[in-house]
């Protein structure tokens, strides 16, 4: 039985000038699972998890071709607005960038812009939203301090937090824990684990010991290519390509 998906990738090629990147990626992305995307530096993991919020769009000398379906609907239709989708997905940097304001307004400014304006509905979601992050305990009585005092830790919590307040139907992660300690990145792993419950997450990481515990299903990306991808316990106890198996032993890297 195939896995349940309203996310999924036919044929996508990416190029940046006369460099292709992405080479004809078809994939599924399966529902209220967590997806990790792994593959060594420059394999076009990163630009893979950007094409799916259309993240691209202002990247000047882009070519991007084929589909990517949201709900059965194509992002890349000329009638779909880029804001349409991306209020769809939540997206972890690899960096926290929290907004130059307090721990609450950071997690009501995406309501705000979509008209929500009521000030205890926005109490009640900024509460419910840090708590689904495992922040609320830490920041509770900091909520109108400047983002900026949070540890790294605290602000890609955040950022998390900040995604999620925006109802989106998938979580997007840019090697989200590269800039964090091993507490820090542990205490994210965990949330991201917990809210796959209601939400797709798709994770890109370099760190193979992390795709170890988080992921339900992996894609490896070799040289622009999709080699490889199935559930995670089948991908690393019977890689089928070779080169899945030399990057799982290290031989490439």
């Amino acid at each position: 039985m195939e896995p349940q998906t309203h996310l999924r990738i036919r044929n996508l090629s990416v190029s940046y000038g006369a460099q292709e990147v992405l080479k004809n990626v078809s994939l599924d992305i399966p529902d209220r699972k967590i997806t990790v995307i792994i593959g060594p530096s420059g394999c076009g993991k990163t630009t893979l998890l950007k094409s799916l919020n259309r993240l691209l769009d202002s990247v000047d000398g882009i070519r991007i071709e084929g589909h990517i379906f949201v709900d059965d609907e194509d992002i890349y239709d000329p009638r779909v607005e880029a804001t349409h989708i991306r209020k769809k997905m939540g997206l972890l940097s690899q960096k926290p960038q929290v907004l130059p304001m307090s721990v609450f307004d950071n997690i009501a400014y995406g309501p705000k812009i979509h008209g929500l304006r009521d000030r205890k509905r926005l109490r009640v979601l900024v509460e419910r939203e840090l708590k689904a992050a495992g922040l609320w305990d830490e920041v509770k009585d900091r909520l109108h301090e400047p983002a900026s005092r949070l540890s790294v830790g605290q602000q890609q919590r955040l950022c998390l937090a900040r995604g999620l307040a925006v109802e989106p139907e998938i979580i997007l992660g840019d090697e989200p824990t590269s800039a964090l300690d091993p507490q820090s990145s542990r205490i994210v792993e965990q949330r991201l684990i917990a809210l796959k419950s209601e939400y797709t997450v798709i994770v890109v990481t370099h760190i193979l010991r992390q795709a170890r515990r988080i992921a339900d299903h992996l894609a490896f990306l070799y040289l622009g290519e999709l080699v490889e991808h199935g559930p995670a316990a089948e991908f690393f106890a019977n890689p089928r390509d070779p080169r899945t198996r030399a990057y799982l032993t290290g031989e490439i890297s």
